[in-house]
């Protein structure tokens, strides 16, 4: 089992940054993949990044350039720094991490971001 709290959602203006955080706890050392997903209204819940175990990151191709992803293990926390934010990146941000022994999927409750034009 792995539990996720995601934080950092807000309001900004187009051209900002935010920086979201996703504090891991649990099964963390069976954890083989993290990411970064998010849901708009009337849409499908998309892939933004992810970051394996060994530390190889992909990222969407709307993301790529202004996205980073990246986690601190000692601190058991996922990050996504948004820079350069468009109103199409506003969402609501979930984070997500498989199980090595298992491949189920767990989710955070997610955090609002929303940028306005």
């Amino acid at each position: 089992q792995v539990q996720l709290v995601e934080s950092g959602g807000d309001l900004v203006q187009s051209g900002g940054s935010l920086r979201l955080s996703c504090l891991a706890s649990g099964s963390i050392s069976s954890i083989v993949t993290m990411g970064w997903h998010r849901q708009a209204p009337g849409k499908q819940r998309e892939l933004v990044a992810g970051i394996s175990r060994g530390g190889s990151t992909n990222y969407a191709t709307s993301v790529k350039g202004r996205f980073t992803i990246s986690r601190d293990d000692t601190k058991n926390t996922l990050y996504l720094q948004m820079d350069s934010l468009k109103p199409e990146d506003t969402a609501i941000y979930y984070c997500n991490a498989v199980l090595m022994t298992t491949m189920k999927n767990y989710w955070g409750q997610g955090t609002q971001v929303t940028v306005s034009s």
